[in-house]
């Protein structure tokens, strides 16, 4: 493959937003949920939407060059990236999507020369506290974050139970594990095996409502109630959230109640520093501007796990933004 003309580099990441704003407009106006299975026009579409068919035209078109959509005759029709933007799809993408377009999330990015500056995430510049409290004070905004992680997980999950043994375990706790979907998957993986969901109150309220016979939830912080006894804790995405110190603190009460044999598994990306295209890399920027966290190297989760009272025993890359790290208590 011919290397790229490093002007064309320069352009197509500067002006990459262009195109990432239809999706995001795209999903928060249900197109793909309104597209049927038949192609359609711009104009019907436009009609179901409530949207300027002319510029949805443009703005589909637009996506489609990307390769969300197929545009044909002048009629769009779905391809496989453009039904993960269909509410009704299993692994549905359309929350991310939406979340990413919210307006403190694209206001956020504008303020990055404030991180630059300060060291301090861009948000404290946006709103008032942090992220996951404004979450919790904006219900709807919660409903969609708590969506979209569950969307981007199902992509995860695979590539991890691919990846890993659960069967020797008895009882597998998912530490802020959302609405259990992992947890879920696992289970379905080790059928003698029992499960731990554990998670702030508001999120284990709606985790209960779709009951799992094989899980026991249980409401808490991971900062200061007591985690239940597992043989095996599982957290996705988890500590990347939060700093150094803070994910110390979660660990160390994590291991408060912990058996002598329990391992500790964390999804999470493994950074290669020497990768091109990183989506974790890029992902260390989102954590940069919303959070406290950080995408680590291998080196800065064993680091970080030693300091914790745990000893890492494998790192795994699955490509992505996943990853396996493994630990046994020190």
């Amino acid at each position: 493959m011919a290397e790229r003309d490093p002007a064309e580099t320069v352009m197509l990441l500067s002006t990459a937003y262009w195109a990432s704003r239809c999706i995001h407009v795209a999903a928060e106006f249900g197109v793909a949920d309104a597209l049927s299975d038949q192609p359609m026009t711009a104009s019907a579409l436009a009609s179901k939407t409530g949207t300027n068919a002319s510029v949805l035209h443009r703005i589909l078109r637009c996506l489609a060059t990307h390769g969300v959509f197929t545009l044909k005759d002048g009629k769009f029709a779905h391809n496989a990236a453009s039904r993960l933007l269909r509410s009704d799809d299993p692994a549905s993408m359309r929350s991310l999507s939406r979340m990413m377009g919210f307006d403190f999330h694209w206001d956020t990015y504008r303020e990055l020369a404030y991180s630059l500056k300060t060291g301090k995430p861009a948000v404290s510049n946006v709103i008032k506290g942090e992220t996951f409290a404004f979450l919790r004070d904006n219900p709807e905004q919660g409903r969609i974050f708590n969506e979209a992680m569950v969307g981007k997980s199902f992509g995860q999950i695979g590539p991890v139970l691919g990846a890993y043994d659960f069967s020797p375990f008895k009882t597998i706790g998912d530490i802020g594990g959302g609405f259990g979907h992992l947890l879920a998957a696992i289970l379905n993986a080790v059928p003698g095996a029992k499960g731990v969901l554990f998670d702030l109150p508001e999120v284990v309220a709606q985790a209960r409502a779709r009951p799992n016979a094989r899980i026991t939830y249980v409401p808490g912080d991971f900062f200061k109630d007591a985690i239940p006894a597992c043989d095996l804790y599982v957290m996705m995405t988890v500590l990347h959230d939060w700093s150094d110190a803070e994910s110390i603190a979660i660990l160390r009460n994590l291991r408060g109640n912990a058996p002598a044999n329990a391992k500790l598994l964390l999804v999470e990306a493994i950074v290669d520093e020497s990768a091109t295209d990183s989506f974790p890399i890029d992902m260390d920027i989102e954590m940069l501007v919303f959070a406290s966290g950080r995408e680590r190297t291998q080196a800065q989760w064993q680091a970080m796990l030693a300091k914790a009272g745990f000893k890492l025993t494998r790192a795994v890359p699955l490509g992505g933004l996943s990853g396996l790290v493994e630990a046994t208590l020190a």
